[in-house]
């Protein structure tokens, strides 16, 4: 029951939805995130509802039309910047920003701007998806990869990994430092800290709180990781923010 209750904060933080479109300088972090972490079907069920039914769509324009394609034009920026933030390169960004800003004002109606929206992003998240694993040679690494990101909110071990994926605990041990050039348990650590840092920026979970979503075994270790990650602690990270 407890570790339910884990996945169900975890998930709550993670697929959130809020006005995310109301300000282009305080946007929805977790979309936007989830888009970043290449997660196909959470980007599909964020979708799932039209933009132009969005709660809360800010009037940018009196012109109906005008006012989606703006809208349209906000999120696809912030989509790009956050897919170089996660390693896309600027020219394939950029580039797939033009390209959709340019379809959407060659758009002539409101249905038309909503039904490209859950295209674009869908293409942003399978390009960070693919870029995430573009130097994964083998399925079982592929496959190892997308068990870390699912279940960031437990306790994730060499053994389960590798039952998941069928091979032997030393030998999948072997082949991820080959491919990755990281071991799987600093790269669960890293991926863990990664999403602690977003916590603390950009939800109110306290540290104490955030060391128990992501099932670290104590505070003082989740403070100990944190810092050797990041180089401060969580709470002097979180009075970094703050200023």
């Amino acid at each position: 029951m407890k570790d339910f209750k884990k996945e169900l904060f975890y998930k709550e933080f993670i697929q959130r939805e809020h006005d995310f479109f109301r300000a282009p300088y305080n946007p929805e972090i977790e979309f936007y995130n989830t888009i970043q972490s290449g997660n196909i079907q959470k980007v599909k069920e964020l979708c799932s509802e039209d933009l132009m039914h969005k709660k809360g769509l800010g009037k940018l324009s009196t012109n109906n039309l005008q006012n989606i394609k703006y809208h349209f034009v906000i999120t696809t920026a912030l989509t790009a910047r956050y897919c170089i933030q996660g390693g896309m390169d600027l020219s394939t960004a950029y580039g797939l920003s033009d390209f959709y800003i340019q379809k959407a004002d060659s758009c002539n109606s409101i249905e038309k701007v909503s039904a490209l929206h859950p295209i674009m992003c869908l293409d942003y998240t399978k390009r960070m998806k693919n870029l995430r694993k573009k130097n994964v040679c083998s399925i079982q690494v592929a496959k190892s990869i997308d068990y870390i990101y699912d279940n960031l909110h437990s306790k994730i071990s060499v053994d389960d990994i590798a039952n998941y994926v069928g091979l032997n605990r030393s030998y999948l041990s072997r082949l991820f430092k080959k491919e990755i050039n990281c071991s799987i348990s600093n790269y669960i650590r890293e991926k863990k800290i990664e999403t602690a840092k977003n916590m603390l920026l950009y939800s109110s979970y306290k540290p104490s709180e955030i060391s128990s979503l992501l099932a670290f075994s104590s505070q003082s270790y989740f403070t100990e990781i944190f810092k050797k990650y990041v180089g401060c602690t969580p709470n002097e990270f979180t009075k970094r923010k703050m200023s």
